[in-house]
């Protein structure tokens, strides 16, 4: 079961979540699947999308590629969610690691996928830490960029209809960087508002 280690209020509104978890389990408007840019889901996060949700995703995933050509990093494709509990997957194509200019391509893919979110008309979306499987971005560095590019979309953009974004890790050792870099790097220096849970609370 899918369990909340850390929540707070951002200062735009919006509930920031750290869960421990499965995302293939969360039940939220859509889900953020950690793609590459044929949209082939053969493993990682992809894999485990597709075996759970069905062969409907790979076949709209097909679909939009032969309509609109690989999928860019800060434009990602959409899906409907087949079996899962979601509405939606958002198909966000990030970095391997060593090709050049990883951090904004990481920023951009996570900025691009609350965006396409918002043009869906979303009230919430739950994402993993894309790009530190098998594309191999160190946790750390991707967990400082993912956090802040959740807290810049959010400031950038003051009217979207997003109330609630989930970072969901599988891993204990995942869940412990995304929290240890939230409280030392985002929450303390920016001053965000609302209430926090300790890891484990």
């Amino acid at each position: 079961m899918n369990r909340i280690v850390w929540e707070t209020t951002l200062s735009t509104g919006q509930m920031l979540r750290i869960v421990h978890g499965d995302l293939t389990d969360e039940r939220v408007d859509a889900i953020v699947n950690a793609a590459n840019s044929y949209l082939k889901h053969g493993g990682g996060v992809a894999g485990a999308i597709v075996r759970r949700g069905g062969a409907q995703i790979q076949a709209e995933s097909d679909a939009w590629v032969r309509k609109y050509g690989p999928v860019p990093h800060h434009a990602p494709a959409y899906t409907h969610a087949g079996n899962l509990a979601c509405r939606y997957v958002i198909h966000a194509v990030g970095p391997v690691w060593g090709e050049g200019d990883e951090d904004a391509k990481l920023a951009a893919a996570i900025a691009g996928a609350l965006q396409r979110a918002d043009e869906l008309g979303l009230s919430n979306i739950a994402l993993p830490a894309i790009s530190t499987g098998i594309f191999g971005f160190p946790m750390p560095r991707a967990a400082e960029i993912i956090l802040t590019a959740v807290v810049n979309y959010f400031a950038q953009n003051r009217a979207s209809g997003l109330q609630e974004a989930r970072l969901v890790l599988l891993d204990q050792s995942a869940v412990d960087v995304f929290v240890n870099i939230w409280k030392a790097r985002l929450e303390q220096p920016k001053g965000q508002s609302g209430q926090s849970e300790e890891p484990g609370g």
